[in-house]
């Protein structure tokens, strides 16, 4: 589904490197750093090109995005953040909240980059 991608897309500074189509998060000072824990306030995925530490970083807020899978994603699962930023399906256990930056439009595993519709939230087992 490559070419898919329509986002709304903001500039901020990396504060450390983010690899291309991560999710991220807010860093300490005003900038992005990527998400590392489904428990972390997700907010959008990084563009297509790396940032380095100090370095422009385009991120994705809304849209169809592509973002890189850290496991086995099925259509329609709500993705949140593995331990360095890449989407895995979130499934909290019970009583138990998880981040998320949206829903897969596409099926695929470890490395595969799919799209993902955007809409950052909450959800708990």
């Amino acid at each position: 589904m490559a070419g898919l991608s329509t986002t709304l897309t903001k500039n901020f500074k990396a504060e450390a490197a983010v690899p291309r189509r991560r999710i991220v998060k807010f860093g300490a000072a005003a900038g992005v750093i990527v998400g590392a824990a489904s428990t972390d306030k997700v907010f959008g995925i990084s563009s297509e090109i790396d940032a380095a530490i100090g370095e422009p970083c385009d991120v994705h807020l809304g849209g169809l995005p592509e973002v890189e899978y850290g496991g086995v994603v099925g259509f329609g699962d709500y993705l949140t953040s593995d331990g360095v930023g890449r989407a895995v399906a979130a499934a909290p256990g019970a009583g138990v909240n998880a981040s998320i930056i949206g829903q897969a439009m596409v099926s695929g595993v470890l490395g595969d980059v799919g799209v993902c519709l955007m809409s950052p939230g909450r959800i708990q087992g």
